[in-house]
C-alpha cells in the first residue's frame, strides 16, 4: 500500500511542474484524494458491500468535486489535474498512466445493465472538459483535445479533436503531457479552407469566362466579404 501511495505522489510531481513538495501533494491535490478514496471504495464494492461504497463515493465527491463511480477500475499512475467536474461513470476502465483534466467524462449511453461507459487504454491524455462517450474503447497513447467528444472507437497513437472527435495527428512515441491545445490542428478550419480555396478557384473561372464573353457585371461585395473574413479568422 505504501509503495502504491509513493507512485502516486511520484506521478503528479512528474506531471505536475506545480507541485513542489510531498506534503503539499498529499493535502492539497483533490485529484490524488479521489484516486485514493476510490480505491476504498472500489474495495467495498467488489466485496459486496456496495451501499458502503457508495456513500463513501458520494463522500468523496463532496470533498473533492470529482465524481468515480466505485465500480469503475482505474490503472496504475493516473493522475487528475485539477479535477473539478471529472465523472467517471460505473462500467469505465481506465488504464495506467492516465491523464484527465478538470471537467472530463466517461459517460454511459445505455440503459441496460450492461458494459455501458469506456474503455481507456495506457498513456491516454484527455483534455479539459472532454467527453468520451459509450461503450467504445480509446487506444494506448491516445491524445484527446479540449471540449472534444469522441462517440466512436479511437485507434492507438494518434491525436483527436472536435464535435465530434475526429483524428488529426499520429504521434509513434507515447503521448506525453503536452497537450498544447493552441498548436492542434482544426478539422473544421481545414474543411473551410478548402471550400474558400476552390471558391476562390471557380470565381477566377467564371471571371475569365464573363471577360471572354464581354459580359459586364455588378461589383462582387460577396467576395470582398469572403476575403475579409478568410483573414479574420486566419482560415
Amino acid at each position: 500500500m505504501f509503495r502504491t501511495i509513493r507512485e502516486d505522489i511520484k506521478t503528479v510531481f512528474a506531471k505536475d511542474p506545480a507541485a513542489r513538495s510531498t506534503i503539499e501533494i498529499i493535502f492539497c491535490y483533490n485529484g490524488l484524494h479521489a484516486i485514493w478514496a476510490h480505491r476504498i471504495n472500489h474495495f467495498f464494492w467488489t466485496h459486496h458491500l456496495k451501499l458502503l461504497a457508495r456513500f463513501g463515493s458520494n463522500a468523496a465527491r463532496f470533498c473533492t468535486g470529482i465524481e468515480i463511480h466505485p465500480g469503475a477500475k482505474i490503472g496504475r499512475r493516473c493522475f487528475i489535474d485539477h479535477g473539478t467536474g471529472i465523472v467517471i461513470g460505473e462500467t469505465s476502465e481506465v488504464g495506467d498512466d492516465v491523464l484527465m483534466y478538470q471537467g472530463a467524462g466517461l459517460i454511459g449511453t445505455s440503459l441496460k445493465k450492461e458494459k455501458r461507459h469506456p474503455t481507456i487504454g495506457n498513456n491516454v491524455e484527455i483534455g479539459a472538459g472532454a467527453f468520451v462517450l459509450g461503450a467504445i474503447t480509446v487506444g494506448d497513447c491516445v491524445r484527446i483535445g479540449a471540449g472534444s467528444v469522441v462517440i466512436k472507437p479511437v485507434p492507438p497513437g494518434v491525436t483527436v479533436v472536435g464535435v465530434p472527435a475526429r483524428v488529426v495527428s499520429k504521434q509513434a512515441q507515447p503521448a506525453a503531457a503536452d497537450l498544447e491545445h493552441g498548436k492542434l490542428p482544426d478539422p473544421v478550419a481545414e474543411a473551410l479552407k478548402l471550400m474558400l480555396k476552390d471558391h476562390h478557384r471557380l470565381d477566377e473561372r467564371l471571371k475569365a469566362l464573363e471577360k471572354l464573353n464581354n459580359i459586364a457585371t455588378q461589383p462582387d461585395e460577396t467576395g470582398k466579404k469572403i476575403k475579409d473574413l478568410s483573414q479574420g479568422s486566419g482560415i
